[in-house]
């Protein structure tokens, strides 16, 4: 027990038992003990609200215990946490991979858009077989009552959502769809860049920032650079303002409207010469049924929140600067949006 800066022992009998059906001498269990029988469950608890906003290194030195003693105490906190929210039955699902080290080593990582809480954290990779573990996991009942199911557009997430819970309607995550524009962009800010000479490329030359940020995010700087940029080159100037327009696509609520500003956006590429847009729109024209599913009201459910959980996730791995231990990363992740005990 802790109680202030005083640290305080409990002195106590355990009784053993002699067990006469099978003859093997039991000790009495005690509730208010952690699964460390040196440390009782409020002090473990404790423990674990610190690791919440804390590295285990901090803790411990602040706490003067063992870095292993403090993790295993927080393994115990959140382990018993998803004992206290339960087994899920999600009506909407965000699924989304990450990257736990260098290598191209991910894992995936499926929320509850409803109740705005990562629910499962597995998989070797990002196939196939690591997405039907999943499904596995949440059982064929559960994942009959799936609704709906937001990804990108990776094609083994859709494949197994398709085979496993076919009676969900799949969205596309409008900020993966805007990430690829962005890239576009890109690539024309460097074929811009590649094509002109000499005081021309001043304009362009360390610009990427400014040109791929949101517009209320820049600075009053940023702002200026960015309009003696589009000032300067017409083309990156088209570019960015197709950019801009193309995310009213998810305003819409009706399909047919949506189609049609689509089909506006894609005219408007003629004669532009905007090779890297082109081959965005041929990308959406191939995927578009998961993108106008958002334009059904029963599917109208927050696309911030996956986006946000990886921004989590990352500050959760820079702070430990990288976590070895993946079952401490999998009880770290699940539960980052769940209350505290």
């Amino acid at each position: 027990m802790s109680i202030g800066n005083t640290r305080v022992y409990l002195e106590f009998e355990v009784r053993r038992i002699l067990c006469r059906c099978c003859g093997k001498v039991k000790r009495e269990r005690l509730d208010f003990l952690a699964d460390n029988p040196f440390y009782t469950k409020q002090f473990a608890w404790y423990v674990g609200r610190r690791c919440r906003a804390s590295t285990i290194k901090d803790v411990a030195e602040e706490l003067n215990l063992d870095w292993q003693t403090v993790k295993e105490l927080d393994k115990q906190y959140m382990a018993a946490q998803l004992d206290r929210a339960g087994t899920p039955a999600p009506k909407a699902i965000g699924i989304d991979e990450i990257s736990i080290r260098k290598g191209r080593t991910y894992r995936i990582v499926v929320s509850d858009l409803i109740r705005r809480r990562p629910i499962w954290f597995g998989g070797a990779d990002r196939s196939e077989d690591s997405m039907r573990q999943f499904y596995d996991w949440l059982g064929e009942k559960k994942s009959k009552g799936i609704r709906l199911a937001v990804m990108d557009m990776w094609k083994p997430f859709r494949n197994v959502t398709t085979e496993r819970a076919p009676q969900a309607a799949i969205l596309f995550d409008k900020f993966h769809i805007m990430k690829h524009l962005g890239d576009a962009l890109d690539k024309v800010r460097k074929m811009e860049y590649a094509r002109l000479q000499g005081k021309d490329r001043r304009y362009i030359k360390g610009q990427k920032y400014v040109l791929l940020s949101n517009h209320e995010n820049l600075t009053l700087d940023g702002r200026r650079s960015l309009k003696a940029l589009l000032a300067a080159n017409k083309r990156l100037n088209t570019a960015y303002l197709l950019k801009e327009s193309f995310g009213q696509l998810w305003d819409y609520k009706s399909e047919a409207w949506a189609r049609r500003f689509f089909e506006n956006w894609k005219a408007s590429l003629k004669w532009q010469r905007l090779k890297p847009y082109e081959k965005f729109a041929a990308m959406i024209e191939r995927h578009w049924d998961g993108i106008a599913a958002y334009c059904k009201p029963e599917n109208k459910v927050s696309l911030g929140f996956v986006e946000g959980l990886n921004n989590k996730i990352r500050v959760i791995q820079r702070r430990a600067y990288g976590l070895r231990d993946e079952e401490y990363l999998r009880l770290k992740i699940l539960t980052s949006m769940l209350p505290r005990l």
